[in-house]
């Protein structure tokens, strides 16, 4: 188990550089902010450190009892934050797990598409960085 960990822990997870800058606005203009992610707390907790204040909430597979192919996890994240999916907005890289599911709950979808390589209808918006995905949410849909 120690070899396991040690190899997990050797490649430590960094925020994008457009991290702190975008959580920071999206909290300014009084939004709500969450991770979702299937990853396990530990692989992270350093990386986000800088912006753990401005996060309400952190929703890993270990507190939802399962991954983010379960609607489960979106699910119990609206049902923390008190949003409901209508009100919601998932920001995510990975059409699949972080688009497709959250849509059919209902939520608005934008697709962090840092390559330029997607084309997908299924999304409301494309951005390149995480400061355009707040500006998108805030230009198209108003202040929270």
């Amino acid at each position: 188990m120690d070899a396991v960990i040690k190899l997990l822990e050797s490649k430590p997870y960094q925020l994008y550089s457009d991290a702190a800058e975008a959580v920071i606005a999206a909290k300014e203009n009084g939004f709500k902010t969450a991770i979702v992610t299937t990853i396990a707390q530990f692989k992270f907790k350093d990386a986000i450190r800088p912006i753990r204040k401005y996060l309400d909430f952190v929703m890993t597979g270990y507190e939802a009892g399962c991954d983010k192919s379960n609607p489960r996890m979106y699910q119990k994240v609206l049902e923390i934050l008190k949003v409901k999916p209508e009100e919601a907005f998932m920001i995510g890289d990975d059409l699949k797990l972080d688009i497709l599911l959250p849509k059919r709950l209902g939520m608005k979808t934008i697709l962090l598409d840092r390559e330029r390589k997607n084309k997908s209808q299924l999304v409301d918006a494309f951005v390149y960085n995480l400061n355009d995905a707040v500006e998108t949410i805030i230009k198209q849909y108003g202040r929270n």
